[in-house]
């Protein structure tokens, strides 16, 4: 995946938002990984996973996929803040029960929180990564919805969102 333009899209966006809401000096950090633990909640939410007292469905891949997306802002975001890029590192997680990722993706953002290092980044990275093949997206799917999103994201601040 040509994580790259990822990168990209999402500092112009980060710097749109910064601007936009006069934070060009503050430091978000805090902010980003507690907007990620909210939105990976979310997503966890939208799959129903851990849900054993209830027999409903989970939603809609198409939902479930935007939820993902939009950790993988956040996550893009917390790497641009410390000039850190995802080199490919591979989650050492290889169970498919979506609980257990979850819970990994959670203790991995954790991990980077207590500890900034490109090691603990490329991890959280790659477990995030991990865990949306799990719920069944590929490099097409995560690359087209965050596209979608991204625009959305700016639309967003256009109006006063």
């Amino acid at each position: 995946m040509n994580w790259n333009q990822l990168f990209t899209m999402q500092k112009q966006l980060d710097t749109y938002i910064q601007a936009n809401h006069e934070l060009e000096n503050n430091d978000l950090f805090d902010k980003k990984i507690l907007a990620l633990l909210v939105e990976v909640g979310e997503l966890a939410n939208e799959t129903r996973c851990f849900k054993f007292w209830s027999t409903k469905s989970p939603s809609e891949q198409k939902i479930v996929l935007e939820e993902y997306v939009d950790g993988i802002h956040f996550i893009l975001s917390l790497g641009l803040d410390d000039q850190f890029s995802y080199d490919g590192t591979q989650s050492q997680t290889k169970s498919k029960d979506v609980t257990h990722v979850f819970n990994n993706v959670f203790e991995k953002i954790i991990a980077f929180k207590q500890q900034r290092s490109k090691e603990n980044y490329n991890q959280l990275f790659g477990t995030y990564i991990y865990l949306g093949e799990v719920l069944g997206f590929d490099e097409h799917n995560i690359m087209q919805a965050y596209f979608e999103k991204n625009k959305v994201n700016f639309e967003r601040q256009d109006k006063g969102y």
